[in-house]
């Protein structure tokens, strides 16, 4: 039998608690500032901005991937307070080569290390769930923020990998040394 065609359980999204983030399922009214991000200039790395609508689909399908295969976007939110502060997690649509560490940062809690901080227990959820030795960003070159917290985490550009455009920089993060 064809295994793409065979039932699954789905997969339940675990929670994974930093020092000061909970990252965890994305809820329903998350899609308003996944909404809001698409709609604003900030979406351009992404080939927005785009309509209401179609940032739907993005987000619809980014969430879908917990329950395809079985890793997808974390909701992050401040531990103390429990406010949105983004999404971080492994991104997977057709159009990826392969998985992507990926993230997107709410305005106002852009430079305060969260996004780094989610990063890193993604990266360890990863490694200690799946055993993958390591894992990509696909960066827009214009996005050098992104490249730049992707080089701090400990990446290391790979002119070799494949991103979903010639022009993307893929950065590897080598997996193998987290515990």
């Amino acid at each position: 039998m064809n295994e793409t065609l065979l039932p699954f359980a789905t997969p339940a999204v675990p929670v994974l608690v930093t020092e000061r983030l909970v990252l965890s399922a994305p809820v329903l009214a998350d899609f308003e500032h996944a909404a809001a991000y698409h709609a604003s200039d900030r979406a351009v790395w992404e080939g927005g901005p785009y309509h209401r609508h179609h940032a739907w689909r993005i987000w619809a399908a980014d969430v879908a991937l917990w329950m395809l295969k079985g890793y997808g976007p974390f909701r992050v939110a401040h531990r103390e307070t429990g406010e949105w502060l983004g999404e971080v997690g492994i991104f997977h649509g057709d159009e990826f080569p392969e998985a992507e560490l990926g993230w997107m940062v709410a305005p106002h809690a852009e430079g305060k290390g969260y996004a780094a901080e989610a990063a890193r227990a993604v990266m360890l959820w990863v490694r200690q769930h799946f055993g993958w030795d390591d894992i990509v960003n696909i960066i827009d070159p214009k996005n050098q923020r992104s490249i730049a917290l992707a080089l701090r985490l400990g990446g290391r550009i790979d002119t070799k990998r494949e991103g979903i455009d010639a022009s993307d920089v893929v950065i590897v993060h080598d997996l193998r040394g987290l515990a």
